[in-house]
């Protein structure tokens, strides 16, 4: 995240040439659709599921993003974003699996290269979509039905976002939005003892946010 956050940090210090930076934050409710669950255990046991989750947006740690984007005077926008989404296996795929913990928690970590655009409705009202190229670096927390415990941040492979809503100005600098955001990233983790874990993990949201422009 420190990584993420410092990029966008230096971005934000570019000089600006006939360009609008804008920084927003966020949160919401996020759901994940189920996905399927396949790998070895510490002993090079097979498993393969299909894994219920829940994504328990407003228990700590919560849901919540952050958004940089650089905008030109065509209202195209370019800049970087980090969510942190998360999801938790529900009880049935638990109990199904022999799994005691198969968590995303701190959480499904997605940072991602966004290009944007941006179309003025109003003078107050705006709408705006973008997409998203990156990575997912998930925290696993994972203990096998053998009992071997996966608790750290992993590099797990590609994802992507998208995403479109509406915001409102309050005042030249500041404004209030919502939207519809999505991401897909694929998860192939290392488990304790030798193991392995792979599973594609689609998020859904309905953010709500507020933007700082300068």
């Amino acid at each position: 995240m420190r990584y993420a956050l410092g990029a966008i940090l230096m971005l934000a210090a570019m000089p600006a040439t006939a360009a609008e930076y804008e920084i927003n934050l966020y949160t919401g409710l996020q759901e994940s659709p189920h996905s399927e669950v396949s790998g070895t255990d510490e002993t090079g046991t097979p498993f393969d599921f299909t894994a219920g989750w829940n994504g328990n947006s407003f228990e700590a740690p919560p849901y919540y993003g952050a958004r940089v984007t650089r905008w030109q005077d065509n209202n195209w926008g370019f800049g970087l974003e980090f969510t942190h989404a998360k999801v938790y296996a529900d009880d049935e795929t638990l109990a199904d699996s022999g799994f005691s913990v198969l968590e995303f928690t701190d959480g499904i970590n997605i940072v991602t290269v966004n290009a944007s655009r941006r179309f003025e409705l109003s003078e107050r009202w705006s709408a705006h979509a973008g997409l998203g190229l990156g990575v997912s670096v998930p925290h696993v927390e994972v203990t096998t039905p053998g009992g071997a415990e996966t608790y750290e941040y992993q590099l797990t492979g590609p994802a992507v976002r998208w995403f479109a809503g509406a915001s409102y100005s309050l005042t030249e600098r500041w404004s209030v939005y919502g939207e519809y955001g999505g991401t897909y990233s694929v998860n192939n983790a290392d488990l304790e003892g030798g193991g392995s874990l792979d599973t594609n993990i689609l998020t859904n949201a309905v953010n709500v946010g507020v933007g700082f422009s300068f």
